[in-house]
């Protein structure tokens, strides 16, 4: 029986062994659905506390209860483990390890050449190796085939390869790994036959494509759509702003043509794992041949540039009570990049906490689920707690999350300035309430007149 038939055959019986390869918020999802699935799974991550804390069935990524990794421990099914000699005897290898964007907006796949390196001492004969890590078209052959077959193996023969795109969206109560639609393309017809006979197994939809490339700019189009959308909106905001309309109103408006038109909302900037960083990707890669894209740089400048906006408008609305920013007590509302998660990965908050201070402001935040970040001089900054007397005392506070568990009415009542950037008092009238994209010089007339 060659490769090609034993593997399909051990997915097909579910006797194969499968690895996944970084445990963050795509890889211990993906193995939780790899046992349910019937397969044995190892866990592999080089961060000794992450491995030891799922040994004792103990989960750090909110999507995931610890209940279901003690299940999976208990079933035998999940093994955690730091130690890249178990590659030897995995039949296939799901990547699943960060893919960040250096200081100067380039791709850093240092991670992913990493892995590489371990598994080309490593590798079983006949092995899958799946990438699933965001990155720009052609990175599964020029940095995984190119680098394997430049040991001698042949591909679609001596192992097998395909790209997979990770499409996890942390918090959401509707989509999840199992039931949102997996797009593969593999390096060869045999590949791709490979890649759906293991993640029809493990997810509800396979959605196979010709090759690794389609699938790698499949997501990079995805995100990039996204930024470009939100820049756009972003934009709206500022313009309405000046000119004193209320953009949410707009936006509310527009969103009753039912076709036509898809509505995207302005907030403070962008955050999370891929839409701050899926287009400067393809960006780079488009260079390569030339080709400049202009929608794409001027996306990321404008969504990068929101969090002085909001800096901007604090201003704004604390000289309307005769203050300025230096010395200015400001509280920030949230500091996750998205409602109910405890995801601070590129939250414009960070950004926006930086500003502040270096405008010469006393800054403070709470986020009852990311209770602690780390700063530009990595000092480690706690939330404060749930106090609306201390919270009283701010001279402004500004709302970057709209957490669900926020009483909005309770903060408004105590009259302290708010900026909104997310709409989230839009059912509370009151002259504290400073929305982004509204303007505010009805306000300040009232003010002035001490209405």
């Amino acid at each position: 029986m060659n490769a090609y038939n034993h593997l399909t055959y051990k997915f097909q019986t579910k006797t194969a062994e499968i690895g996944v390869i970084g445990l963050g918020y795509v890889g211990l999802p993906l193995c939780m659905e790899m046992a349910k699935g019937g397969f044995t799974v190892y866990g592999i991550d080089l961060d000794v506390r992450k491995v030891e804390s799922l040994q004792r069935g103990q989960s750090y990524i909110q999507d995931v209860p610890n209940e279901e990794v003690a299940k999976a421990i208990e079933s035998g099914r999940f093994i955690p483990t730091d130690d890249y000699h178990t590659v030897q005897k995995l039949d296939a290898i799901s990547i699943c390890v960060p893919t960040p964007l250096s200081e100067n907006q380039d791709p850093d796949t240092s991670y992913i050449q990493s892995v590489v390196r371990e598994i080309k001492k490593n590798l079983k004969r006949g092995a899958l190796i799946i990438l699933e890590s965001t990155t720009y078209p052609g990175t599964t052959e020029e940095l995984i085939q190119f680098e394997l077959e430049a040991q001698g193996l042949k591909v679609g023969k001596d192992f097998f390869l395909c790209f997979s795109p990770e499409r996890v969206d942390p918090g959401n109560p509707k989509f999840n790994t199992y039931n949102t639609p997996k797009v593969i393309g593999g390096t060869t017809e045999a590949c791709i036959n490979l890649g759906v006979a293991l993640y029809s197994h493990v997810v509800k939809d396979v959605v196979p494509v010709s090759s690794p490339k389609v699938a790698e700019m499949s997501k990079l189009l995805e995100n990039t759509f996204r930024s470009i959308n939100i820049a756009f909106i972003n934009e709206m905001a500022m313009m309405c702003d000046k000119m004193d309309i209320d953009v949410w109103e707009v936006i509310k408006a527009a969103s009753t043509k039912p076709f036509g038109f898809m509505p995207f909302y302005p907030g403070p900037g962008i955050g999370g794992h891929c839409i701050p960083l899926d287009p400067m990707y393809l960006s780079w890669k488009a260079k390569e041949f030339r080709f400049y894209s202009k929608f794409i740089e001027l996306a990321q400048s404008i969504n990068d540039n929101m969090p002085e906006y909001v800096r901007y408008k604090a201003s704004q609305v604390l000289n309307t009570y005769a203050k300025s920013i230096r010395n200015s007590k400001i509280l920030i509302l949230g500091m996750a990049y998205k409602p109910d998660v405890d995801d601070l990965r590129e939250s414009p908050g960070l950004e926006l906490y930086e500003l502040l201070r270096e405008s010469g402001a006393y800054v403070d935040y709470y986020d009852p689920h990311a209770i602690s970040f780390r700063d530009k001089e990595d000092h480690t900054v706690q939330s404060v707690d749930y106090d609306l007397s201390a919270f009283a005392k701010y001279d402004c506070m500004v709302l970057i999350t709209n957490h669900r568990c926020f009483n909005n009415r309770e903060l408004a009542e105590l009259g302290v300035p708010i900026i909104d950037t997310r709409n989230a008092f839009v059912d509370i009238e009151a002259d504290n309430i400073y929305k982004l994209g509204t303007g505010i010089r009805g306000q300040e007339v009232k003010l002035a007149v001490g209405v």
